[in-house]
């Protein structure tokens, strides 16, 4: 008796997983285009120098290393419908590593690693009504959120856009808000702290134009970015209109330095923000932000 052949095509080999090493390996990038948003911070579109690195999801956030310098991590804040291999980054100038990228020129050469950590799960949300609350440089990882949404409108409902800076010439992304004002696709408050002659906005708080915001909770999802009593008191509001904590996502933010899970410089409570985050669900965080100290 012959023995049996078996002719079923061996299955491919499964793909070896990309060596932990090469995430921890700065990737070269130039500075394309600098921009000074306001007195201390400055938006670099980064453009591949050889290798290209995956695009990111809005909320992910990328690893940037100054050379000879150091690296900090800094939310992506470019728009998430662009394909050229690009990354946009708005940096605040608070040290000495965001002092030398703040101060990095066109053409400049720049170390990039990510992207890493979650996203806010824009398209998760389709058919919902979106509320985006920022507080100062928290608008910065929320922009891709409101490029997103208006790029594919129909799939969502109301959009609401409340940002708050504490004076008028803090605000990040003027041109972008003047256009989004202007959209009737979106509805947008702007509050400052401290007023000046001509302010046309509102002052104090953003949770004032929040509590007087009429939603339906049952088909609103909120995301909030800034400061983090800005953060709880959003939250809070949200909470007593009947929006659900698992509904209300935040951008948390710690001593991010290697961004895979490995130093634990970033851990909240049970979280490593690197990994578990920046953004979670308000359920997760709630009882975390709760907690002095942690």
């Amino acid at each position: 008796m012959r023995p049996t052949v078996d002719k079923t095509p061996a299955a491919a080999p499964a793909p070896e997983p990309a060596p932990v090493a090469d995430a921890m390996a700065p990737v070269s990038h130039r500075v394309r285009s600098r921009v000074a948003e306001n007195r201390d911070s400055v938006t670099l579109v980064l453009e591949p120098v050889t290798d290209r690195l995956p695009a990111a999801r809005p909320g992910q956030f990328m690893m940037l290393y100054a050379f000879g310098i150091g690296e900090i991590a800094i939310s992506v804040s470019g728009d998430p419908t662009l394909t050229d291999g690009t990354f946009t980054h708005t940096i605040r100038e608070v040290g000495a590593v965001s002092r030398a990228l703040c101060h990095a020129g066109p053409g400049s050469t720049i170390g990039l690693r990510g992207p890493f950590g979650t996203d806010w799960g824009l398209s998760a949300c389709a058919g919902r009504d979106l509320v985006i609350v920022a507080g100062g440089v928290g608008l910065a990882p929320l922009r891709p959120v409101v490029l997103g949404a208006l790029a594919h409108r129909a799939d969502y409902g109301r959009l609401v856009l409340i940002a708050g800076a504490r004076f008028r010439d803090d605000f990040l992304f003027a041109a972008d808000l003047t256009a989004w004002a202007a959209d009737p696709a979106l509805e947008v408050a702007l509050t400052v702290d401290v007023p000046v002659q001509g302010w046309p906005g509102e002052v104090g708080l953003v949770t004032e134009p929040l509590r007087r915001l009429e939603l339906d909770p049952t088909r609103t999802a909120a995301f909030l970015c800034g400061p983090e009593p800005m953060m709880r008191h959003s939250a809070a509001a949200l909470l007593a209109k009947g929006v659900p904590a698992e509904n209300i996502r935040v951008s948390l933010e710690r001593n991010m330095q290697c961004g895979i899970g490995w130093c634990g410089h970033c851990q909240l409570g049970p979280l490593l923000l690197c990994r578990d985050g920046p953004v979670v669900g308000y359920d997760v965080a709630a009882p975390l932000l709760a907690v002095e100290e942690l």
